[in-house]
């Protein structure tokens, strides 16, 4: 028997009513995608600022108020005054400072000399996720406030100059946004495809469609088109709140993303029935989805860690998880503007992926109700 559009079309139909009936995955499928943008969108943010800074000066003079005030003036320190250097650290110590500065007494005199004017700073290393930030900043301010010191500005044999492409500002929000699509999708394509059909398993209802004429490919793309026309529409979510409240913009072919995120979509519906058919049980599956789903998504696809700075395993690892290329596809699309050929890796690992996963929940697939 050939497959034909007209029995698939009527399988969707059905579970599309199902769908509209579900207010869990209606719920899910519209609240998720807005909830995780302004989440995400506001809440990371990768430019550390707001540092409070506890300050002992025990010289107290003009030379000693000029590097307070550079570490004021540059915005990303909070000042907080210390009676005693012991006192500095205690505020770090008890977590009311994440630094500290101790300018010791003789600093101007020992500048006034013409030798080196020391102060100490001090850091919370027990977050090294911003060690690295306030160093760069504290070199800065340190070449800041000697110059301001000195009074004159010493003059540079070499003169470099840095311009940063594509995101000029630095602006965490357009480097966590677009990776929201594929966090977003890789969840729901998953946890609703899994327990949708798992769900159909447990009732017995999957007996009854297995005996229609249709073939097990109209079952399957029957069961799947209303979850992907779901997973487009939720990123059709991420992408108007990204641009309109977060003024991210989209310097790429929209022909193009879309075209990756449907590879992508396919792939994570394949893998949900997939994990459907081989567990049949709604709890077993929510599990699976989430761990399948989520994690790759957020760890190991590039969203938050580098891939390059991972371990050489899990840098070769994530070349098997369809969220890797994506996230290349959808950051790609919107700050850098590549083209097709210019992602041509990533979206033949797209296809390749969503090939062999389709082929096997295919193959998994059976009108034999027996596991």
């Amino acid at each position: 028997m050939s497959f034909r559009w007209s029995r698939a079309g009527a399988i969707a139909q059905k579970e599309m009513y199902h769908v509209l009936r579900d207010r869990f995955t209606l719920l899910l499928s519209i609240a998720l995608p807005v909830f995780m943008v302004f989440a995400f969108g506001y809440a990371i943010e990768f430019n550390v600022k707001n540092i409070p800074l506890s300050v002992h000066d025990a010289d107290k003079t003009q030379a000693s108020r000029r590097v307070i005030d550079t570490f004021a003036s540059s915005g990303y320190f909070i000042i907080g005054t210390a009676t005693s250097p012991a006192a500095a650290q205690e505020a770090i110590t008890s977590d009311h400072a994440r630094a500290a500065l101790i300018i010791p007494a003789g600093f101007q005199r020992d500048l006034l000399a013409g030798g080196p004017a020391r102060a100490q700073v001090l850091l919370d290393g027990s977050d090294n996720s911003t060690v690295g930030p306030i160093l760069g900043y504290v070199a800065s301010i340190e070449a800041i406030a000697s110059r301001r010191l000195a009074n004159f500005d010493p003059p540079n044999p070499i003169e470099i100059r840095t311009r940063f492409l594509f995101n000029p500002e630095l602006n965490s929000r357009w480097f966590v946004i677009p990776g929201l699509a594929v966090t977003v999708l890789a969840i729901l394509a998953v946890l609703l495809t899994a327990l949708t059909v798992a769900r159909e398993w447990e009732n017995g209802s999957m007996e009854l469609l297995l005996s229609t004429p249709a073939e097990p490919l109209e079952i399957i793309v029957g069961k799947l088109a209303p979850y992907g026309v779901l997973g487009l529409i939720a990123v059709a979510f991420v992408d108007i709140i990204a641009r309109t409240v977060f003024g991210l913009p989209f310097a790429g072919s929209h022909t193009v993303f879309w075209l990756g995120t449907m590879l992508f979509l396919a792939t994570y519906l394949a893998q949900g029935l997939l994990i459907s058919v081989i567990t049949r049980r709604q709890q077993i599956a929510m599990q699976i989805a989430m761990i399948s789903g989520m994690i790759p998504s957020t760890l190991l696809s590039g969203f938050i860690f580098p891939i390059e700075s991972m371990p050489t395993f899990f840098h070769y690892f994530t070349m098997i998880l369809p969220a890797r290329w994506f996230m290349v596809v959808a950051r790609q699309s919107y700050l850098k503007g590549s083209t097709l050929a210019e992602m041509g890796m990533a979206f033949l690992a797209l296809g390749v992926l969503c090939l062999l996963i389709v082929m096997l929940a295919t193959s998994r697939f059976k009108r034999d109700l027996e596991p």
